[in-house]
This record gives C-alpha cells, sequence and structure tokens, in this order.
C-alpha cells in the first residue's frame, strides 16, 4: 500500500483525529478560489511586485466575494514567482506552487490538525521566501506525516523547541503581515510532505514543473486534511 492511500484510509477511518487548521466554518464562511496562473490576466507585473497593490488587489477580491478565506494553490503553475529572485533559478525557474494558500487578514490564528511534535521552525526571511515557518510532525501509526505551515507571523516561534508535543486544536501560530512574512499579502501557506528529504524549518513550497511527477510522489493534497468544499 503506497502513502498516499495510507493517509487517505486513516483520515476515513479515523476523521475525529482530524482537526482544522484556521477558524473555517462551512455554513457560514465562504471561499474564494485565487488563480495565480497566466490566464489571470487581472494582476500586472508591477501590480505583483509592489506587495502593498499585490496586498489590495487581494483584499478586494475578497471583499468583492463576500469570501472570509481564499484558497488555492495546489500543483498550480504560477508566473507571479517571478517576482522574486529567489525561484529564478538559472537552468528552469521555479514555478510550480506545491502547497495550498490560505489568504486572509493578519493576525488571523492557525491550529494543528492533529497530534504532532515540533519537528523544526525557522525564519526564512528573504524576500518571497516563507518568513517564519513552523514544521510538525505527526505519527499516524505507522506513517509519518509533516505538516508545514509559512508565512506566519514572528511571535509564532517564540517558546518553541524541537520535539515538543503539540496537540489537535491547539492554537500554533498566527498569519504575519507583509513586513514579517517573506513580503507576501497575508495567508498561510500549508503543506504536506511524507518525507522532509533532510530538509529543517524549511521545504521547498515551489519547484520546478519538470519534476512535478517527483513532488506528487511526496506531497500530497493538503486538502484532504483541511476539508473545504470543492473549490
Amino acid at each position: 500500500m503506497n502513502k498516499h492511500t495510507q493517509l487517505e484510509n486513516f483520515i476515513n477511518n479515523h476523521p475525529a483525529q482530524i482537526g482544522k487548521v484556521v477558524d473555517f466554518n462551512p455554513e457560514t464562511d465562504r471561499l474564494f478560489k485565487f488563480d495565480f496562473t497566466a490566464s489571470n490576466t487581472e494582476l500586472a507585473p508591477e501590480d505583483v511586485n509592489d506587495t502593498t497593490k499585490f496586498s489590495n488587489w487581494v483584499t478586494k477580491k475578497l471583499k468583492d466575494n463576500n469570501s472570509r478565506y481564499g484558497i488555492g494553490g495546489y500543483m498550480e503553475h504560477r508566473t507571479l514567482y517571478a517576482r522574486s529572485e529567489l525561484f529564478n533559478t538559472e537552468d528552469e525557474p521555479r514555478r510550480l506552487h506545491l502547497g495550498v494558500d490560505i489568504w486572509a487578514d493578519a493576525g488571523t490564528p492557525v491550529y494543528a490538525p492533529m497530534n504532532a511534535t515540533i519537528h523544526s521552525f525557522a525564519d526564512n526571511d528573504h524576500f518571497g521566501d516563507y518568513g517564519p515557518t513552523i514544521i510538525l510532525k505527526h505519527q499516524l501509526y505507522d506513517l509519518e506525516l509533516y505538516t508545514l505551515y509559512g508565512h506566519l507571523n514572528r511571535e509564532s516561534l517564540e517558546g518553541l523547541s524541537v520535539g515538543d508535543s503539540i496537540n489537535k486544536g491547539e492554537k500554533i501560530a498566527d498569519f504575519g503581515n507583509q513586513d514579517e512574512n517573506g513580503h507576501w499579502p497575508p495567508h498561510l501557506h500549508f503543506q504536506l510532505m511524507f518525507d522532509m528529504e533532510g530538509c529543517y524549518g524549511d521545504y521547498p513550497g515551489v519547484g520546478r514543473f519538470s519534476e512535478k511527477d517527483k513532488y506528487l510522489k511526496n506531497i500530497p493534497d493538503p486538502n484532504l486534511i483541511l476539508g473545504f468544499p470543492d473549490r
């Protein structure tokens, strides 16, 4: 049985062990699906490169669509990463988004969706990077799963120690603002990994499109945990 099937079976057979990542009520909260591929012609490169303009655009989209959260991005081929040299690798630019983004106000609380221990954490303080980042390790019987939370505020890293136990539903962080979250509109990058591949306090959230098949093997769809309605 492969790890993807193991994870799906665990979730289906133990729904009480899966909790929320953000305060989302499907009965009252609307989700707006963002598209950051080349088909999005509303955002000019100069708007994406200016974090304040980009933030204002995201905020207006959510307000105009009466949506508490924006959502999207899993395995999305995004053009907006040209804004940062971090992703403009020489042989092939990194443009494939590997996690899910949840867009909302700075200060939005983040929760551990399952019992966990702290694997690692770091402030990836570069333009376009994660900013403050926490990675949790979950032991789902014989399956190891890691969850990554990027673009947090710096207070989220205070008092943490590797190996600390975290309970399902425990608040672990808050969304950071653009001055501390890697210079992005406020949002959470949420990602699942079966294997950390030696990474610590970080794991690629954007990869080369040519390596999509490789990443799909290690990075399942975060909506398996989020359980958001069809988006």
